[in-house]
């Protein structure tokens, strides 16, 4: 063996659930790198180097960026109610759902502490030394999302769950083959695209967090950093809004695209179900005749 190989051989996690916590884990963290940061130079240069268009665009190249790096293994979630979508409609199993979010999460919370140490000097000379949540200088928007003085409790948490409806519904028609499927080296730009879409749209009430990870954990580590339990409390503890809503938002966005288009497509063409029927038929009769692929062993159970 080559060291290289050596080194690929003792590497390698065996375990796929571990592998896949380590892709969404870094994902999102990678992710909330790029959005954060962004929010941290837009709000301690008192909008000098870049504006809240600056924000909107590093979340979704963020977005992008995470799910070229982990599309491979896992499908890049990135997102508690991406993943408890995908196990309503049966693409992923509910086994999968707690450790996906937890991983999630504790990315977010990781991501946030770099930015912090990566902009302490200028949150600090921006807030005066003094940590707040609320008032001119406050910069625990920098890393959790808060909504604006005027806005109701029960408009924020529709304004959550329409946000997350439509992310779920826009990217859920990138796959369909019996559609206009989307080709898989692009379906990462085409999701950024759409998260900016939703961004520039719906995020002047409340941030647009559409991501309990994005906000749960940067709101935890803003709670371990010294800005306290104001972070939960403000605002009538209306932590929980971007939490519960994009979680409900998700499935509803989940059901109206089954509902009104993924029921309604044609059916597959019978001659495609004749080919693939067959060509199981011919793998069957020959069994020396290794599979192509574990995609399309899968396939064949089915």
């Amino acid at each position: 063996l080559t060291l290289d190989m050596l080194k690929l051989h003792l590497l390698r996690v065996r375990n796929a659930l571990v592998r896949e916590c380590m892709a969404e884990f870094l994902g999102t963290f990678v992710l909330l790198l790029f959005g954060c940061a962004a929010a941290a130079q837009v709000k301690t240069s008192r909008e000098t180097k870049g504006q809240f268009l600056s924000v909107n665009m590093s979340f979704s190249v963020g977005v992008m960026s995470a799910m070229y790096l982990t599309k491979g293994i896992t499908g890049a979630h990135l997102n508690p109610a991406v993943t408890l979508s995908f196990c309503v409609l049966g693409q992923v199993p509910w086994s999968r759902l707690a450790p996906y979010s937890l991983s999630q999460l504790l990315g977010a919370y990781v991501a946030s502490g770099l930015v912090y140490l990566i902009y302490y000097d200028a949150i600090m000379e921006f807030s005066g030394g003094v940590l707040t949540v609320i008032g001119p200088n406050e910069t625990a928007s920098i890393f959790a999302t808060y909504p604006t003085e005027h806005l109701t409790l029960g408009r924020s948490f529709l304004d959550q769950v329409v946000g997350t409806g439509m992310l779920l519904l826009c990217i859920l028609c990138l796959g369909e083959k019996r559609n206009t499927p989307a080709p898989p080296g692009l379906i990462p730009p085409i999701v950024a695209a759409i998260v900016l879409g939703i961004s520039v749209s719906m995020s002047g009430n409340c941030g647009g967090a559409i991501n309990p990870a994005r906000d749960l954990g940067p709101r935890l580590f803003t709670l371990t950093a010294g800005w306290g339990t104001e972070v939960f409390t403000c605002y009538n503890y209306w932590f929980w809004v971007p939490i519960l809503a994009p979680l409900v938002g998700g499935v509803l966005g989940s059901c109206v695209y089954l509902v009104f288009i993924h029921w309604q497509l044609p059916d597959p063409d019978p001659a495609d179900d004749f080919f693939v029927l067959s060509t199981i038929s011919d793998k069957i009769k020959q069994p020396s005749t290794k599979w192509e692929s574990e995609a399309e062993l899968k396939s064949a159970h089915l």
